[in-house]
């Protein structure tokens, strides 16, 4: 008789199993990437890999979906907990901990790129692609709304669509980061134009 397998063991398996494969799409990128590679990578079996996921498609999502759920819980909590500005909160959630621009970028882009992108015509990835979206505004609209009640933020534009607007920038700049240098591509200087364009728009102080 086989000994049973703790929960824990296989919680942490799984995630060994995510991480290797998000270096293997870093890698290679999304189309490139394969089963075989990630197998390779988290030094696990076919039969163990597809124990936890049924195709290339069912990681990369688990992958994106796990990362948006951190984020997500993070920016309630901040909100909830509200610990320091509105403002704050909304650079910590577009650049990191330190709140400032800089040139680096999400080094799974491409491949995300590569997913949506490529895919599109795919009903299943065009779907989740509008219900991914749909959750990153939210996580923008709610830091913006709760600035606005508390009168940190002008209401002269709206919450959402200043939301959108950001995750277009960010988008925008990861289209370009999979075809530019880094050099010629600017990113943090472009991104500090646009923290003043955010400024503007949400009526903080721009000499501040």
């Amino acid at each position: 008789m086989s000994p049973k397998v703790s929960q824990e063991h296989m919680k942490q398996r799984r995630a060994e199993i995510l991480q290797a494969a998000k270096e293997v799409f870093i890698e290679h990128g999304y189309e490139r990437a394969t089963m075989k590679h990630i197998m390779d990578a988290a030094s696990v079996s076919r039969g163990g890999l597809y124990q936890y996921f049924s195709s290339k498609e069912d990681v990369f999502e688990t992958i994106l979906e796990e990362a948006l759920d951190i984020e997500l819980e993070v920016t309630l909590d901040m909100v909830k907990q509200h610990a320091t500005s509105y403002w704050n909160m909304l650079m910590k959630t577009m650049f990191g901990n330190d709140g400032e621009p800089d040139d680096e970028m999400d080094p799974l882009a491409p491949a995300k790129l590569e997913y949506f992108i490529i895919g599109r015509n795919d009903e299943h990835r065009r779907e989740y692609g509008s219900t991914r979206y749909g959750n990153g505004v939210k996580i923008f609209a709610n830091i913006i709304e709760q600035g606005q009640k508390s009168g940190e933020f002008s209401s002269r534009f709206g919450h959402e669509i200043i939301a959108r607007s950001i995750i277009t920038f960010i988008d925008g700049l990861a289209v370009d980061d999979a075809m530019l240098s880094r050099a010629d591509l600017k990113i943090k200087e472009q991104s500090i134009l646009f923290v003043d364009y955010l400024k503007m728009a949400l009526g903080i102080d721009c000499r501040g």
